[in-house]
């Protein structure tokens, strides 16, 4: 198998491993081919260094004399981002646009402490975490980098060779960050051949497709699985896609974090038992978090840290959109009808203003609306349509040859998920099958607000 290794980044520095043009002041990173892939080449572990000095002109920084770098500045919080394995050998397609992301976003941090490296006990990736640990060795016992202050992204089989990095360090490494860590060759191993919690001080693990290239089970403090873990929306559900069928769902991971790198198109993850029970609107109370709220998914969880290692290992679902922006708008929907007898559908919403309007179908099973009972749901929107100003509701039956069924609603609730919002109530309302109402809210009789 053959792998690149990249980055040691820190805060405002970012180190990726790229090939060496001596001939050059700047390094480049390599663009093999599959042919190198099959056959395998001389080309060893590149870190590349980038700070804000030095955003696009990237500095080797050395294994073995870890002082010819000047631009290196231990006293800035350190990020290693480290992609997987490139079956074709060519260059990650957002490595540059995650550099450029960090770089920006990163903020000083202080931090003190630091633990003596130990060797590995784990070898099932030759090379990669060696290269990786020497560079953080180096500089916290030559140059006083602390390892509390570093971050380790990996990608898919980065995100375990950044787990037997922070292993080398007794779990001393401030953050590891996995991003669909791959599933191939690690399933069903122990904690000492695949990346765990504690390899590091936190470690967040997103999960995009579990069912193929990903790893199904948590591994972190924090898990993701965005859309569920595996299907993610917009990627080809076919193989006559050609390549992207293989690699979008596996690929979506990054994509979704460098979206959450903007603090507007933050996504609140919940945390919950399955997907299931998420979408089906169990999971919508975020009370064991204190003021705090639900966590974000992405580069700001850290925000939740001190409580999610109080918590112990937390799994969290979210939704997305096919496409930047990512983060959908949320809202929890109560329905009390009055029918007599038992009635089964789905419900899809339409919700309006004078400027725009948003739809969403809640079908992913069919529900049951019982008399005087509460139902439950999630509704979640493209986009956010705020203030809401028209609603429009159709209640919907899989029944083709029985007569139209009739959902007698007594009490219709929608309240936004983002904290702070009016809920929008309306009563005695009839729900014709297949057959839109629309109508204006109102303030709810029993809102606090």
């Amino acid at each position: 198998m053959m792998f690149r290794i990249t980055h040691c980044l820190l805060t405002a520095m970012i180190v990726m491993p790229f090939s060496i043009c001596r001939g050059e002041e700047c390094e480049q990173i390599t663009d093999l081919s599959l042919k190198d892939s099959l056959r395998g080449t001389s080309l060893e572990v590149r870190l590349i260094l980038y700070t804000r000095e030095n955003r696009t002109c990237g500095k080797l920084l050395s294994h073995d004399d870890p002082f010819a770098t000047p631009t290196f500045n231990p006293a800035r919080p350190c990020t290693f981002l480290i992609h997987g394995y490139r079956p074709t050998g060519s260059p990650p397609i957002w490595m540059t646009t995650m550099v450029e992301s960090i770089l920006r976003r990163n903020r000083r941090q202080r931090h003190r402490g630091g633990l003596e490296p130990r060797s590995s006990q784990r070898q099932l990736l030759p090379g990669g975490e060696e290269h990786t640990a020497r560079c953080c060795q180096h500089h916290t016992l030559h140059r006083g980098l602390n390892l509390s202050s570093i971050h380790m992204i990996g990608v898919s089989l980065g995100a375990h060779i950044s787990g037997f990095t922070g292993a080398n360090f007794k779990g001393a490494i401030g953050r590891i960050t996995a991003l669909d860590p791959a599933g191939p060759s690690f399933r069903g191993k122990s904690e000492d051949e695949r990346l765990d919690p504690s390899d590091a001080q936190f470690v967040d693990a997103l999960h995009t497709d579990m069912d193929a290239f990903g790893y199904r089970d948590s591994l972190g403090h924090i898990d993701y699985y965005a859309n569920g873990g595996s299907d993610q929306p917009g990627c080809p559900k076919t193989i006559f896609s050609g390549s992207k069928y293989f690699k979008c769902d596996h690929q979506r991971s990054v994509f979704l974090y460098l979206d959450s790198m903007n603090q507007s198109r933050q996504i609140t993850a919940y945390p919950c038992s399955d997907y299931s029970d998420f979408l089906d609107g169990k999971c919508l109370s975020c009370e064991r978090f204190n003021s705090s709220g639900c966590p974000v998914f992405g580069y700001d969880v850290t925000e939740w840290k001190d409580v999610l290692l109080k918590l112990g290992q937390t799994t969290t679902f979210f939704t997305t959109n096919q496409k930047e922006p990512f983060c959908k708008s949320g809202y929890k929907l109560e329905i009390v009808s009055w029918n007599s007898e038992v009635r089964w559908g789905s419900i899809t919403i339409t919700l309006k203003n004078s400027a725009e309007e948003t739809e969403t179908r809640i079908d992913h099973k069919s529900f049951k609306f019982e008399q005087y009972t509460e139902t439950t749901l999630l509704a979640q929107f493209e986009q956010d349509v705020y203030p809401v100003q028209k609603i429009t509701l159709k209640y919907v039956t899989a029944s083709v040859f029985t007569p139209r069924y009739k959902l007698r609603v007594l009490r219709f609730r929608l309240t936004p998920l983002k904290r702070g919002l009016r809920p929008m109530c309306r009563y005695d309302l009839l729900l014709e099958e297949n057959k839109d109402v629309t109508f204006r809210p109102i303030p709810c009789h029993d809102s606090n607000f």
